[in-house]
């Protein structure tokens, strides 16, 4: 089974770069009009996250004035954006999350309709329950991937560029030592973000096998019944699922590591920007 294992990961060893997520682009720009209405729900909902902090503050500087009306029109204009940016959000979600589910199952069919014409022989070097794995497993992490991590990402660069712009404006000063900080932050993001690649994907292939070992070992119950091989099939099939699981705890380590080494480095960041400013 590692061989299987260790032999699936050389054959996608070029998957390691992440220009192979240009693979994807074609099934993308299939909905373009999906993606642009997504890209603009996503700016839309940038812009008003750096409006928003400004409403508030006038909000706060009216209670210094004796003008009611004008803290009227303040909470009023608070109140409206709030409403912007919670219609943005729901809006970003769906278009995304339903432009996600579009591209997956596009690619399920296409990675089906592929498998179903592929020779007798590729099936004697790979197991059943592993292309099924592929199939479903793996087609949800590019989900997440679609639907999630790629708006989050562009998201956060969106209100990082336009804060820093915003706080030039504001205090070069300041903005000068959030740019010193920055790579500070980054850098253990992109360290720590190699590694926790090489573990999910681990995870990933040992998921696989042990998906695999599954279908195999039920699809001929009754052989393995008949030669009393149910002691060793458990025995196996217990050994991926534990790799399996050695995989996904050394991936979560690494990922609680990263955790908390951004969170501290970004709030020392803030309180000492806030300090020294």
């Amino acid at each position: 089974m590692a061989d299987i294992r260790e032999s699936a990961t050389e054959e996608r060893a070029k998957s390691k770069n992440m220009r192979s997520l240009g693979a994807l682009l074609p099934y993308l720009w299939a909905y373009r009009a999906l993606m642009f209405a997504a890209g603009l729900a996503l700016v839309m909902t940038a812009a008003i996250s750096l409006i928003l902090p400004i409403a508030v503050r006038r909000v706060v500087d009216g209670f210094e004035t004796s003008a009611v009306e004008l803290l009227d029109q303040y909470f009023t204009a608070a109140l409206g954006i709030a409403l912007l940016l919670a219609v943005g959000t729901g809006l970003r979600y769906y278009l995304v999350t339903r432009l996600g589910e579009r591209v997956v199952a596009d690619i399920r069919k296409a990675v089906f309709d592929r498998m179903i014409g592929m020779s007798p022989a590729f099936y004697e070097k790979i197991m059943t329950g592993e292309v099924l794995s592929r199939i479903t497993t793996d087609t949800t992490l590019i989900l997440s991937v679609i639907g999630s991590s790629i708006s989050i990402a562009l998201r956060n660069v969106l209100i990082l560029t336009g804060g820093l712009v915003l706080l030039f404006f504001t205090s070069p000063k300041l903005a000068g030592l959030v740019l010193l900080i920055v790579p500070a932050i980054i850098v253990p993001i992109i360290l720590l973000g190699r590694r926790l690649r090489v573990l999910s994907r681990e995870n990933q292939d040992w998921i696989a096998a042990s998906s695999g070992n599954a279908s195999e070992t039920l699809l001929s119950v009754q052989a393995v019944q008949a030669y009393t091989h149910e002691a060793p099939s458990r025995a196996r099939f217990g050994d991926v699922t534990e790799r399996s699981f050695d995989a996904a705890r050394r991936r979560i380590g690494t990922r609680a590591i990263m955790t908390v080494i951004v969170i501290s480095l970004v709030f020392v960041g803030i309180v000492g920007v806030l300090w020294i400013g």
